[in-house]
């Protein structure tokens, strides 16, 4: 299915040339492996195990906040210190147990790939780059970002502006592509369009935000902005700002 939210004229998304992904719930279903690492955490804490769907809807603002919610508003600093280490540790050994590219996925950035490939996330940046070397995905991506990567985490739109000023691309030709309210909100802060997917851990959320258009499967994605790209566009050069460098 595809479902353009709100009124846009034909043609619309034949103009992006920068397309900027979320990680987990967009192109990884690293659901189970992420649920897991968190009941590792909760035991280590001497905390009663949580749900799938309950840890899932803690997904996405970063690991801190992450840990502090499924420990509980009672949780003191020094508790969240402690269980967030941990937590790093145990995901780290992990994170690829489960974890699969979403069907769909692989070729879409196929599809995708002469034209500007990004990838926007609240992990840890080092955690990302293991995990799209290990599922065979990060020669797709020009540039990468994690939740460390700058002083604030989307849904601050600091790293879509960063990725447009790499990119030369222009608010119009940008599009932010992620499964939660967090991915929209990130867009919308940027002044870009935003697509949204069905099937991701944050999807359920989407209802307080609409996103531009809306996906079951990131291959319908390809007709609509077109099988070739721009000439000489993926090649342009570029004059940056003054931007900071992310850490």
């Amino acid at each position: 299915m595809i479902e353009e939210m709100n009124t846009q004229p034909n043609g619309k998304f034949r103009h992006i040339r920068l397309f900027i992904f979320d990680l987990d719930g967009t192109l990884i279903d690293s659901e189970q492996d992420l649920a897991l690492s968190v009941n590792a955490m909760l035991r280590r804490m001497h905390r009663d195990p949580l749900s799938q769907p309950v840890i899932s809807s803690y997904v996405g603002q970063g690991v801190t906040a992450l840990v502090r919610r499924a420990l509980g508003p009672a949780a003191s600093e020094a508790e969240v210190e402690e269980a967030t280490a941990f937590f790093l540790d145990y995901y780290r050994a992990h994170m690829l147990d489960n974890t699969v590219l979403y069907p769909g996925a692989r070729e879409a950035l196929e599809g995708l790939e002469p034209r500007s490939l990004a990838l926007l996330t609240n992990k840890p940046i080092k955690f990302t780059h293991q995990i799209l070397a290990g599922l065979e995905v990060d020669r797709f991506f020009s540039f990468v970002y994690g939740g460390n990567s700058f002083e604030q985490k989307k849904p601050h739109p600091v790293g879509v502006l960063r990725l447009m000023d790499q990119t030369c691309a222009t608010a119009n030709e940008t599009l932010m592509i992620g499964d939660s309210v967090t991915d929209v909100e990130t867009g919308r802060n940027a002044g870009v369009s935003t697509c949204g997917v069905t099937y991701g851990i944050g999807s359920p959320t989407l209802a307080s935000l609409a996103p531009d258009l809306l996906l079951d499967d990131l291959r319908d994605l390809l007709p609509l902005v077109g099988a070739k790209h721009s000439e000489g566009a993926e090649h342009e050069e570029c004059t940056q700002s003054a931007l900071a460098e992310p850490k």
